[in-house]
């Protein structure tokens, strides 16, 4: 596909892949499943793609047409992106800040839900996941929650590597998502009945705001960086989020400098 057309976003916002549809590929060993390994690669430094390779890489056992179609799709977007890299700067490192977003029984075959978060150190992005949650939830509070607890378990994990490097976090880190349920659960020190299947989250949580080491806070659904983890986007929000991630092309380098 080196000459392939370029195309902006590298997934179809209208339609979720479903293991049933289409017909099954002939050769999956050969075409399918070594690209979308490769692909799983290219996540390390292009954040931006997440989301849909994951999403491929969830059909690598029985893969057909839609799937090949859609790893197609992403071939098509690097090909206008290629020059498109993670870019890290040198940063005070006084914080920790991430989000998290969950689709709700987004799944169309098992009714799963896609949970995504991102961290940051400072203002580089140092930490993200895009994957299906184990478990299927009731209501899209507990789909949220549950994401609420994979970041902060994330969280607890980064504060003890900079601790050992010894750049300890002074500061509570934040955790934004965009359900107040969720933020309301994280500090609310009273168990309802409709929690008790979640409680190892609900005290895990609540232990870590207890202990001010973390602070679940609301934000806006225009404003939740984590959404490209989590689902297609329109193509001027995707662009606005994939900056967000610092996923840019290189600076335009000086004459005379290295």
């Amino acid at each position: 596909m080196d000459n392939c057309k370029p195309i902006v976003t590298h997934v179809d916002t209208k339609s979720k892949l479903s293991a049933h549809d289409g017909e099954p590929m002939q050769d999956p060993s050969l075409i399918y499943r070594s690209l979308a390994g490769a692909l799983q690669y290219l996540t390390f430094t292009e954040p931006d793609i997440v989301y849909v390779v994951q999403q491929v890489c969830l059909f690598m056992h029985a893969p057909r047409e839609p799937h090949f179609n859609a790893l197609n799709r992403i071939i098509r977007y690097i090909k206008g992106t290629f020059d498109h890299g993670l870019h890290l700067y040198r940063p005070t490192p006084t914080s920790l800040t991430s989000f998290t977003d969950v689709d709700w029984v987004g799944c169309p075959d098992i009714r799963r839900s896609t949970s995504g978060y991102c961290v940051y150190l400072g203002d580089n992005l140092v930490s993200w996941s895009a994957k299906r949650q184990a478990t299927l939830s009731k209501s899209s509070a507990e789909s949220e929650y549950r994401g609420v607890a994979n970041v902060i378990s994330e969280l607890c994990w980064l504060r003890n590597l900079l601790l050992e490097l010894h750049c300890p976090i002074r500061r509570a880190s934040l955790v934004y998502c965009d359900t107040t349920s969720a933020v309301y659960l994280s500090c609310n020190p009273v168990q309802h009945h409709r929690t008790k299947h979640i409680e190892i989250d609900i005290h895990f949580v609540r232990d870590k705001v207890a202990l001010d080491e973390i602070k679940v806070l609301h934000v806006p659904s225009p404003s939740q960086y984590a959404d490209i983890f989590t689902k297609g986007l329109p193509r001027q929000l995707f662009l606005d989020f994939k900056d967000s991630l610092s996923v840019r092309p290189p600076t335009a380098s000086t004459a005379g400098v290295c």
